[in-house]
């Protein structure tokens, strides 16, 4: 596993550096091994894979496909996590231009989708920061969320959240991507394992060119606020995540 995270890295590493080839060699690399054991990561490594492909001006049809394929094989497969699967297989097919087929998978992932009944959704600020933590939640206060939770260190969120999860709620995570005891990349990984389809908000200082950042990324986040942020900068990443969870 550990062989596998550094490949990964040296991946993002060679597609930060326009290094295409490399990374896509080593994408594809990852991708065939999780298609063997049927894991989800296998359409990410892909879709990075035809990222690389479509810098350097080629046509990636190939991987985008290979991805829409796994994603549907893995909803046929897995029930828990068909609405997921089906949605990421619909995106791809759109990135092809296949639109009918794309609003057909739609449509499919709709009879999985659970019953939100509140009109807003759980919400959990992870941050050390209690400066940011209290204007986290002046600004979420202000767009009507009230269902409103604090983590200040990256064990308490794991807490947190999995017992969310464990009690069917569908929360938004607003994560900070660094902490003292555990890295937001290493919170958000777990709480991704654990629900593929949990929305994730990254909150960081950083730029979203950062290896960890893109590293994030690719295990799933729906969205991304660079520090210092706005209240108009966190309504979009929510309306953006709101939106991604229904479509």
């Amino acid at each position: 596993m550990d062989k596998d995270h550094e490949k990964f890295d040296l991946a993002c590493t060679y597609l930060k550096n326009d290094q295409n080839i490399s990374a896509h060699n080593l994408f594809m690399d990852l991708a065939q091994k999780e298609m063997k054991q049927g894991n989800f990561k296998a359409g990410v490594y892909l879709i990075l894979a035809s990222e690389c492909k479509s810098k350097q001006g080629k046509d990636n049809k190939e991987e985008l496909d290979l991805a829409a394929k796994h994603y549907l094989k893995m909803a046929k497969k897995d029930g828990t996590n068909s609405p997921y699967a089906y949605q990421c297989a619909a995106r791809c097919f759109l990135k092809l231009g296949q639109v009918d087929r794309a609003m057909k998978i739609s449509e499919e992932a709709k009879k999985f989708m659970p019953k939100i009944v509140e009109d807003k959704r759980p919400i959990v600020i992870v941050d050390d920061s209690p400066a940011i933590l209290l204007r986290l939640e002046n600004y979420l206060e202000q767009l009507g969320y009230k269902d409103i939770k604090k983590a200040s260190n990256g064990k308490s969120a794991l807490t947190l959240v999995t017992k969310l999860i464990d009690d069917l709620q569908n929360p938004v995570i607003l994560l900070d991507m660094k902490m003292p005891d555990i890295t937001g990349d290493a919170v958000a990984k777990k709480l991704l394992e654990k629900k593929p389809d949990l929305s994730i908000i990254l909150i960081t200082a950083d730029e979203k060119s950062d290896p960890k950042v893109r590293k994030t990324i690719g295990f799933g986040s729906t969205a991304f606020i660079q520090k210092p942020f706005t209240l108009n900068e966190l309504k979009n990443a929510l309306d953006t995540t709101e939106y991604n969870s229904i479509t």
